[in-house]
Parts: C-alpha cells; structure tokens; sequence
C-alpha cells in the first residue's frame, strides 16, 4: 500500500513524503526492467522521456480543457461559437 500524505494540503515536507512514497515502486519498475535485460542508462533515459511526454499531454489537455470552457460560456451567453 502507498503511502499516504500526512495532511490533505500542502506541508512543510510534502515533497519529501511524496519521493518516499514513490521510491519503493519507482526501484520495483527499475529491478524488473533490469531483469529483463535493460540497462540502468536504458531506463534512466526513457523515464525521462515518458516524464517529457506526459508533460506534453497534460499541458495539451489543459488548454483544451481552455478552450472548451471558453466554447461552453459562449454557447450559455447565446454567443455564435
């Protein structure tokens, strides 16, 4: 079970609780990938990647979640959209 943080919102060592909940799944994705025959450098480089990317699409979503808005109060105003 992961752990949980020690408040709802934001605290003093949040951040550092939040790595150390991440830290045992984070080691169990690296131990099985090396396993199964990837190098450390190998899965260094495409979690990075996969961070990037993830980035990517939740910036996109969110200025699509934007504009949907804007389109929304258009359509409630009676606005040609």
């Amino acid at each position: 079970m992961m752990k949980k943080p020690r408040r709802r919102h934001d605290y003093a060592d949040r951040e550092i609780d939040c790595q150390e909940a991440m830290e045992p799944g984070f080691q169990a994705i690296v131990d099985c990938l090396r396993e199964a025959g990837w190098t450390r450098g190998e899965v260094m480089r495409w979690l990075r990647r996969l961070i990037a990317g993830d980035n990517m699409t939740q910036k996109e979503n969110a200025k699509l979640e934007a504009e949907l808005a804007i389109i929304r109060a258009m359509a409630r105003a009676g606005r040609p959209v």
